[in-house]
């Protein structure tokens, strides 16, 4: 099928990926931010893309049926040296991942990844912001503006408590520590102290301590010279470099490795990057926020998080809770989603119906505000538009939402006592598969919060499922 060629003024991306809805998914959230996308299913129709159109940047999934995706990122780069690939991979291909940064990929993304972080990875690769949602990022070590971003809704009490200290702290240099479950809205949080500080108008750059491999964590948030290790083909900053002058947001700060830690603290204490393979550091003037879906402190008494990086990084802390525990703000937060989604299909809404706004307060939302978007998202994509009822919801919501435990803690006491039934005579490797892969069912295939409750590192829990040909769902 022929595609419409790029308008003046607009970047051009080429998605390369063989699954329809996911390609429905990517192109609806691109060109929603500004993007001209041309599309191919198959790695022979996006080598032919690629080649015809002149792409520049391209987004690549790994898990390409026709041909190995690092064949191709070394086949797209001899054609085209300075083209930017961004490359998607599954949880359980995280070493894949590791090898295509080195291969010369310019940044990867995890599944399942959210459309504030997708769209930041395109925003990088481009080296212009999209017109909307994405946080900024940086091209060749210049800022660039912070676009509008969804807003941080909520008017409950325990909401009004948390803007009000938002107001409080956003002109300070203090360092703000988020907390709370995954999918509260951490990061939109650390965009609102952000964005009502006097560094709005500078860089807002976030990085997933989680979400990236240990061995090129470093380079990610302090930067790389050309030739300091294998892949490293020109001088790229880091994201603390990136942020002079504006916020640094390091999510899922828990998971950062001991080695790092130990950097992190040192260039908080100097305020001074110096990149991997360099001697020669960089005055930098940023404000750190970070967050975790852990109990930072535990994760001190167990030895996986320096006391000293604690103490220095837990200046103000701000607890996110859970939507159950918000009242009507599920309503709020739904009702401004759908408005926004409508917008951009197409699609005129009428609201939610009472059945649906009823049914909305009941759930227990495990997924949290971000399960509440891809209910709505699912709602306007695959509906024509009016009032919203029970029957265009997800056949699936009120069994994931409303009866499954939120974690193993709660299904202990909401339940019956546990039994080894089923497991007694059962080799222990079994055993543990059979643990490992309840508990991320418990917890709707959450790598992090799986890992947390089993008392492992992610990356651990990674290795394990991929040596199990598993993939945590997305």
């Amino acid at each position: 099928m022929k595609q419409p060629a790029p308008q003046a003024g607009k970047s051009s991306v080429l998605l390369i990926e063989d699954t329809p809805s996911l390609q429905l998914i990517y192109q609806t959230v691109l060109q929603g931010a500004g993007y001209q996308v041309r599309v191919a299913g198959s790695a022979a129709e996006g080598m032919a893309t690629f080649v015809a159109a002149g792409s520049q940047v391209v987004l690549l999934d790994l898990g390409l049926p026709d041909r190995d995706g690092l064949e191709m990122i070394h086949e797209m780069l001899a054609v085209r040296p300075g083209t930017k690939i961004v490359v998607i991979t599954a949880n359980g291909s995280i070493n894949k991942a590791v090898a295509a940064m080195r291969a010369g990929a310019h940044e990867f993304l995890v599944k399942p990844f959210d459309e504030g972080r997708f769209l930041s990875a395109v925003s990088n690769a481009t080296g212009a912001p999209p017109t909307r949602h994405a946080p900024a990022s940086v091209a060749a070590g210049k800022p660039v503006q912070l676009p509008p971003q969804r807003p941080f809704l909520g008017s409950s009490e325990v909401m009004q408590r948390i803007h009000s200290k938002i107001a409080s702290v956003a002109n300070s240099m203090a360092t703000v520590f988020i907390t709370g479950e995954s999918g509260t809205g951490k990061e939109l949080c650390a965009l609102a102290v952000h964005g009502t500080s006097a560094r709005a108008k500078g860089p807002f750059i976030a990085l997933n301590c989680g979400a990236i491999p240990h061995d090129l964590l470093e380079s990610e948030v302090f930067g790389h010279v050309k030739g300091s290790f294998t892949g490293a083909i020109s001088d790229r900053p880091g994201a603390a470099a990136a942020a002079d002058g504006g916020t640094l947001f390091l999510d899922e700060i828990c998971e950062m490795a001991p080695a790092l830690q130990t950097k992190l603290l040192r260039f908080l204490q100097t305020s001074t990057v110096l990149p991997v393979g360099s001697n020669r550091p960089q005055k930098v003037n940023v404000r750190i926020i970070c967050a975790t879906n852990r109990d930072p402190l535990d994760a001190v008494r167990r030895g996986q998080f320096r006391e000293d990086l604690y103490y220095r990084l837990f200046v103000v802390p701000i607890h996110m809770p859970p939507l159950r525990d918000r009242g009507n703000d599920v309503i709020e937060i739904a009702e401004a989603a759908l408005a926004q989604f409508a917008g951009e299909e197409g699609r005129v809404f009428d609201g939610l119906s009472r059945d649906v706004a009823d049914l909305f307060r009941r759930l227990r939302w495990p997924g949290n505000v971000r399960q509440v978007l891809n209910v709505i998202r699912n709602v306007v994509v695959l509906n024509d538009g009016g009032l919203v009822t029970p029957a265009m919801l997800p056949e699936d919501l009120t069994t994931t939402s409303e009866t499954r435990p939120l974690n193993p803690q709660t299904a202990l006491t909401d339940h019956t006592e546990p039994t080894l039934d089923g497991l007694l005579g059962r080799p222990l490797a079994e055993v543990e598969r059979i643990i490992v892969t309840a508990t991320l069912a418990l917890h709707g295939g959450s790598v992090p919060k799986a890992a947390r409750v089993l008392d492992l590192s992610p990356s651990t829990l990674y290795r394990k499922l991929e040596a199990w040909g598993k993939t945590p769902a997305s």
